[in-house]
């Protein structure tokens, strides 16, 4: 009678589990996630490097130095870099480093062939004369090629400041 009673009762619990499997159901849905990236450019993370000729005798000509300049821009995000004239020059070709009254004319290039066709200035589109660059999302060292046709001047010591700017 047990047994019978055992064997009834383990029927029953298989009839119970097999009628809940039977209504069991499932659903599904899908969503989508999200995210908008928009491109970035930074080019005061790390302070550019001065271009600095140094000490030369008024006899130099043709004095050729390069800084650089560190942009860190999205990967694959285009970007121009832009010079302005300096705080003595009127356009891009008449830069000029001052000590008081006196003044030295310079030059900054895109590249280090120093041609007129590398000057780097602020001018965009057709014939313009900016450094157009693409992204990486790691630090570029853009460099900035620098040379004084002559130095005879008034012996000092004369600079310049130049503002770059950065468009994305």
């Amino acid at each position: 009678m047990i047994r019978l009673r055992s064997l009834v009762a383990a029927a029953a619990l298989v009839t119970v589990a097999a009628a809940h499997d039977a209504r069991a159901a499932t659903a599904t849905n899908t969503f989508n996630v999200r995210i908008t990236i928009t491109a970035a450019c930074n080019i005061t993370t790390t302070a550019p490097t001065d271009v600095n000729f140094g000490s030369q005798p008024s006899t130099a000509t043709n004095v050729d130095n390069q800084g650089a300049l560190n942009v860190n821009c999205t990967p694959s995000a285009p970007y121009t870099i832009a010079l302005d004239n300096g705080q003595n020059g009127t356009d891009a070709n008449s830069r000029k480093m001052s000590n008081g009254t006196s003044l030295v004319p310079y030059q900054l290039y895109r590249a280090a062939t120093r041609t007129a066709a590398d000057v780097w200035g602020s001018t965009t589109g057709t014939g313009g004369n900016v450094f157009a660059g693409t992204g990486t999302g790691a630090n570029q060292a853009i460099p900035v090629y620098g040379r004084v046709p002559s130095t005879n001047f008034a012996a000092g010591s004369y600079a310049d400041v130049i503002t770059a700017t950065i468009t994305y």
